[in-house]
This record gives structure tokens, sequence and C-alpha cells, in this order.
């Protein structure tokens, strides 16, 4: 497999910090595959776990440990994936992926936080992973080794436990899914310019200013889990989203935005009191926004 980094040495069992240093590479497909920096941190321990259950003379024997590690993850994540679908039919409204901050706007990031080691770009978008969401696992895990990570079909094959030709067709047909969902490129000034607007208007509880900001088909979508108050079924259309959130602003005078990168691209977080309540990813399309993500469930907000 074409992993940058721990490539084994023949008739020497690799080092510690070898396999250690496989670590990001773990994180950030695992985190892809699941949507779930939790599950992703959970999925990268067992694969560990499975590395050092093998005998030292098992592990002298794998020429490769990086493309062993990331096989027992990829099907450990397609595990995962299975049973996510059943768990989340009895999830509390709708479930977003877990969103991202970027460190490098952290003045206190927290040292070996496995956030700070996803790489953030197109690929943890929130769009790009709600889109992902959509798709089965075999789908999911066959793009997202193909397209995103470059693994070439047949050692995808070996991890989804199909033939070459069947990844080719869940990749393809997964790219579809892509293709059609995405919108053309708004440059990124112009989203971070939208982005304040849009924050400076919902603070003022501008309704007229919030709904012209808006794709007048838009979406807002929050996931609170159960554990924080949230709507539980999506919003649609500029005019409800502008009253809800003029709503909500008005019940919580206390709350203070903050303009954040959420994955990579311009967000923003509702702090109370100093504490993180919401972060919001927003998916801006020519000179509207089309759709906001809400995450308020407390247990997605561990790195923020």
């Amino acid at each position: 497999m074409k992993i940058p980094t721990g490539q084994g040495r023949s008739g020497s069992e690799p080092g510690l910090s070898v396999i250690m240093g496989e670590r990001r590479q773990l994180i950030n497909l695992a985190y892809r595959l699941l949507g779930s920096l939790a599950d992703a941190e959970d999925v990268v321990q067992e694969t560990y776990v499975r590395w050092y259950a093998l005998s030292a003379r098992q592990r002298e024997a794998i020429d490769s440990p990086g493309a062993w590690l990331t096989r027992v993850a990829g099907r450990i994540c397609l595990d995962v994936l299975g049973s996510a679908r059943v768990r989340r039919e009895s999830y509390v409204g709708e479930w977003i992926p877990e969103p991202l901050p970027d460190h490098r706007e952290q003045t206190a990031a927290r040292p070996g936080d496995p956030a700070d080691r996803v790489t953030l770009d197109e690929s943890v978008s929130m769009a790009f992973l709600v889109v992902l969401e959509s798709m089965t696992p075999a789908e999911r895990v066959a793009f997202v080794l193909h397209d995103v990570f470059r693994y070439p079909f047949a050692e995808v094959a070996e991890i989804v436990g199909r033939t070459p030709a069947a990844c080719r067709q869940l990749a393809s047909s997964a790219r579809r899914r892509v293709e059609v969902s995405r919108a053309p490129a708004t440059p990124a000034a112009r989203r971070a310019d939208l982005v304040r607007d849009f924050k400076k208007a919902w603070e003022a509880k501008d309704i007229h200013a919030i709904v012209g900001l808006l794709d007048p088909g838009a979406t807002a979508i929050a996931d609170g889990g159960g554990l924080a108050n949230a709507a539980l079924h999506p919003i649609e259309g500029a005019e409800r989203i502008a009253h809800y959130l003029v709503t909500i602003a008005g019940a919580l005078p206390a709350q203070t935005i903050v303009e954040r990168a959420v994955n990579g691209q311009p967000g923003l977080v509702v702090q109370r009191d100093g504490v993180t309540a919401s972060v919001i990813a927003l998916d801006v399309v020519g000179d509207r926004i089309r759709h906001i993500w809400a995450v308020r469930n407390p247990e997605k907000l561990r790195p923020w």
C-alpha cells in the first residue's frame, strides 16, 4: 500500500516509533470513514491492540506494518459503519458528523489531541462528510480509500472483502453521489464574508438580513443527541430558518457567537458563559448559504 511512513524492515520487528508513526494516518482514515473522532480513536486503539496481540515472530513476518495496520483499521471501520446504521435508528433527532476545530486558531490546544492529527482539507468539510453519510458502508470505504487516500483497487478489495472490479463499481457509485451534490466552488474570502455577515445579522436579530443571506431552499439541521435542546427535524426554507434563529437569540440573550473554522471551512461557535454550546458549519453556494449544520450534542464538542 502507498503508506507514507512505517515501512517494515525484513528480518527485524519494527520499533515502537515506527508503529506509532502510523497513528496520524490511521486517525485521518478512520475519521473520514466514520465522521466521528471518538469512534476513530476507538478504531485506532483496537487496531494497535490487534497488532500487539500478534507474536513477535508474526510481527517480524509483516513486510509493511503500515499496510497491515491500514487493512485492519479499514476492516474495523467497515464493521462499525454497519452497526452504526442500527445505532442511529434510536438516536434522538438528526445525526451530524462530529465537527473538528482548527487548532492553529486555539491559544491553548491540548498537546497530543487526536483532533490535531486530522488533516483539514476538502475531504473533511462538513458538506463532504454529510454526503459520505448517504453511502453504503462498502461504498464509503471503497471511495475514501481509493479517491481520497489513493489506494489501488486491488488493495481496497482486501479490506472490503470484494473483488477489485466490485470495488471499482462501489467507488464509481459513490463518486456520482459526490458529483451530484457538489456545487461550484465559492472563493474562500467570499465564504468568510458571508459567514461574517450571517453572524452580524443573527446577533442583530435581523430577520430580513438573515433571509437575504440564505438560499430560498436552505436547510438547517441540528444535532442534540437527546443531551441538548435541538430541533428534532430539519428546518427548511430561508424564512422559517430566519425566524427560528431569531427566536433562539431572543430566548438566550447571553450567548456569544464567535467566528471559527469548522472542519477547515468558515463557521461559527456559540458560547454561553465561556463554554461552547454549539458548533455551526455552513455550506455556501454562490452568494448564499444553502446548508446549516448545528452540532449541540456535548459528547461531540470535546475538542472545542
